[in-house]
């Protein structure tokens, strides 16, 4: 019997593809971007066929990686499956820092460093299963590196742009892995621009956020981990770093596929879209009651994954962050670095900023009363903190002159 979930002989149960606005029915295995309505696409599938096909036990008989999920995945054969090792990512309580029912589900141990692995080996896959060979993107810096990685895995051509001010290790990254990568003075939106008006002329696919259908699919494999550590039992809230949103959304919807098939019941989490001061549209839009959220003007923050002035999923972001009776909230600067800190210097574990901005904005929920202390939350920390600058550690010692054992041990 084959072990392993990439070149098992694992059964496909994809429907058909379906606007996420109108309901409009699409015939999967076709190339698609956004519906005709302008709106992202979600793929679909014979949940009742999964529920007497998987089983717990057997789901638990497989390796530990993302693939072990092949019925609820869009990928129809396995030799299209372009992996790096997507092992399942760890559940890791802040038992000294903000105490042992808050967990952090660290991503960055996935391929790349970042949740955008999760996302991008599935959008790629796909582009591999659907015949595409040039592939293009705007990112903040880990979802280029994801694509380019994974590009260059299946033989395709990848395209990114980026910001001017993308972490320096971002950038190299995408290069040193075989992508073709520009700086562009401005922002994410500007850059997607850029990849959208190339169409024509490049012939390459679009792989922006939520303008295909298959990022969310990969990215859905965090609520199927999520809710397969803890027993099929959900926490009682999650605090997800919101940028284009795509992570929020789909585990949305795998929450919705585990319940059609059987493995959790109705019981759901509550979602709450942690956004940064200087960049919080989603939060805007909440509080004030829209379904789409207006572009932000003048973003900036060190959080720079969640630095995202518009996104094309805003209504499905803010639908299942109401259906879940959950919020939208924005930190501060300041409070990221210092929940970095905090968490780092306590519990050992270096978050990223934006994975930084989720404990932030714990604290700041649990001091505003939207949160008990009691609840089960977690955390995401979307990348791994050795990819961001960190502060100066200048503390040296002149082994020639004698050492002041007082002032290293009140250092």
């Amino acid at each position: 019997m084959n072990k392993d979930n990439r070149t098992a002989d694992i059964a496909n149960f994809v429907t058909h593809l379906e606007c996420s606005k109108t309901g409009e029915l699409m015939p999967a295995g076709t190339i698609q971007n956004l519906s005709p309505a302008g709106a992202p696409i979600l793929v679909r599938y014979d949940l009742a066929a999964v529920g007497q096909t998987l089983t717990k036990e057997k789901l638990a008989a497989r390796p530990a990686d993302l693939w072990r999920y092949r019925e609820l995945l869009p990928v129809a054969s396995a030799a299209n499956i372009v992996s790096l090792g997507e092992d399942m990512t760890p559940l890791i309580p802040l038992d000294n820092s903000l105490g042992s029912q808050v967990i952090v589900k660290d991503e960055g141990r996935l391929p790349t460093g970042s949740f955008k692995a999760r996302g991008l080996v599935m959008a790629v896959s796909m582009a591999k299963e659907l015949g595409l060979k040039r592939l293009a993107m705007p990112t903040n810096g880990n979802a280029g590196a994801a694509m380019a990685a994974y590009a260059r895995r299946a033989g395709m051509e990848a395209f990114v742009f980026c910001p001017d001010d993308t972490p320096e290790v971002n950038v190299r990254e995408i290069a040193l892995q075989g992508g073709k990568v520009w700086r562009v003075n401005s922002l994410i939106n500007d850059c997607g621009k850029i990849v959208a008006d190339g169409e024509a002329e490049m012939g390459w696919f679009n792989l922006s956020t939520l303008k295909e259908p298959y990022r969310i699919e990969g990215k859905k494999t965090m609520g199927l981990e999520l809710a397969e550590q803890l027993g099929w039992e959900m926490p009682d809230v999650i605090f997800y770093p919101t940028g284009g949103g795509t992570g929020l959304i789909g585990m949305w919807k795998a929450f919705d596929e585990l319940q059609e098939i059987g493995f959790i019941d109705s019981k759901r989490p509550r979602m709450v879209a942690v956004q940064a001061t200087g960049c919080a549209p989603i939060v805007d839009a909440w509080e004030k009651g829209l379904d789409h959220a207006p572009l932000w003007e003048n973003a900036h923050t060190v959080a720079a994954g969640i630095r995202v002035p518009v996104a094309i999923g805003d209504f499905l972001i803010l639908q299942a962050v109401r259906d879940s009776e959950g919020f939208a909230i924005a930190v501060d600067d300041d409070a990221i670095v210092a929940a970095q800190q905090r968490i780092g210097h306590e519990d050992g574990l270096l978050l990223c900023p934006e994975g930084a901005a989720t404990a932030a904005a714990y604290l700041k929920a649990l001091d505003e009363g939207l949160i008990r202390k009691t609840d089960r939350a977690v955390l995401f920390n979307c990348g791994n903190g050795l990819k961001y600058p960190m502060p100066a550690a200048d503390a040296a010692l002149d082994r020639h002159q004698p050492i002041d054992w007082s002032a290293i041990a009140t250092a």
